[in-house]
């Protein structure tokens, strides 16, 4: 089995700076500025548990994950989050809106399932400050 080439992990943390980077900037550090101001009433409840709650999850999603997906922190499941919050937004609360309106979550909703399926690559912070589990499961869950 030959090694990876680099450029792909190159492509990885370029892919992981950009959907994490442009949503932190965007829409994540809003929402969290204002989560930390006692969140929004006014926000959407797509899920029926509140909109406070729900506007929690957006937050942090939109912000702790994207962070986490660009430095390389438990990037499955920081893709996993952000990847549910931009699908619910794509294909719940924006269902009814044309496609313009819905056509940047659905595209954050695709370069999260990119990085879900192929992982972070090998510049990430948990790789330089963890060692990787020997259970594969736990692996491919972690990395």
């Amino acid at each position: 089995m030959s090694p990876r080439p680099k450029s792909l992990d190159l492509g990885l943390l370029t892919l992981r700076l950009g959907v994490g980077g442009f949503m932190l900037y965007g829409h994540g550090w809003g929402k969290l500025q204002k989560l930390l101001d006692g969140g929004s009433s006014k926000f959407p409840d797509p899920l029926g548990i509140g909109p406070e709650l729900s506007f929690a999850c957006a937050a942090l999603g939109e912000s702790v994950a994207a962070i986490a997906i660009m430095v390389g922190l438990l990037s499955r499941l920081s893709t996993a989050a952000l990847g549910f919050t931009m699908a619910v937004a794509g294909l719940v609360v924006h269902a009814g809106d044309p496609f313009g309106d819905r056509e940047k979550a659905l595209l954050y909703l695709m370069g999260c399932a990119v990085l879900l399926l192929t992982g972070p690559g090998k510049f990430t912070l948990q790789r330089k400050l963890f060692k990787e589990p020997s259970n594969p499961k736990l692996r491919w869950l972690l990395s």
